[in-house]
């Protein structure tokens, strides 16, 4: 997505994508136009509450268009600007932790914060029919969206796929890095052909950083997409959160 050269005000979004590998963040138009560079760091190896905030604190200072709302996709599961589950950071640091609310006093801007699948389904997705959206990195992420309409967020990562697995542990880097590509290309084969038995979707797109290790041939109605082609869902979030009944958290709410 090329960077737009007229800088926008008034309704401009910051939008951050928090992975497990690292920590992503633009600068949007209210219709999600890129108005800053993409820029991402690492994600902390201590990766707890306070250091996921310093590393978005440093990552923000490095654009330079002004923003006026803030849009979070987290890796777990989130409720009401609460983050309840983080499976791929700290472990036993992340429940009931108001993210939304330390982020909104930290840049004194109103935040929404919601699954990070989720959020980059809703810049993705066409629209028409049933839609899942896989993302493929540190663990494995999910979302649904039927006739453009977000589904209720599922930890689907966290069932069983074999007797001593769930999905991230399947599907994850650490098992990308243990088994090598070929038999990581065949558990991702075997995922798809699960989700088109139980899900019969109409389109399945597939994201995260792994994403660029597949190697087999993909059917008709899968396609590959990046972090950027994800991106307006940032902006999007903030036109359809009513619907979805994201929470909006504003600086000092108690």
């Amino acid at each position: 997505m090329p960077v737009k050269q007229k800088k926008e005000s008034g309704n401009n979004i910051l939008s951050i994508d928090i992975g497990g590998t690292s920590i992503k963040a633009c600068i949007l138009s209210s219709k999600g136009d890129l108005l800053s560079e993409f820029e991402k760091l690492p994600t902390p190896k201590n990766s707890t509450p306070e250091e996921v905030i310093k590393t978005i604190k440093e990552l923000v200072s490095s654009l330079e268009d002004s923003f006026d709302r803030i849009s979070i996709g987290f890796p777990g599961y989130v409720k009401c600007g609460k983050v309840e589950t983080a499976p791929n950071l700290a472990k036993n640091k992340w429940t009931n932790v108001n993210l939304a609310q330390q982020v909104s006093n930290l840049f004194n801007r109103p935040v929404r914060l919601i699954n990070d699948a989720d959020q980059q389904a809703l810049g993705i997705v066409s629209g028409i029919g049933f839609e899942i959206v896989f993302t493929v990195g540190t663990g494995f992420g999910t979302a649904l969206v039927f006739d453009g309409e977000l589904l209720p967020h599922f930890e689907l990562a966290h069932l069983p796929v074999t007797k001593t697995k769930d999905y991230d542990d399947y599907i994850g880097t650490k098992a990308f890095e243990k088994i090598g590509k070929k038999d990581w290309n065949e558990r991702l084969q075997r995922i798809i052909q699960i989700y088109k038995t139980v899900f019969n979707y109409d389109t399945l797109y597939i994201g995260g950083g792994n994403s660029k290790h597949i190697t087999f041939e993909l059917d008709h109605n899968i396609h590959l997409v990046t972090n950027k082609d994800g991106i307006k869902g940032g902006a999007k979030l903030w036109e359809v959160a009513e619907k979805y009944h994201v929470y909006t958290t504003r600086p000092n709410d108690k």
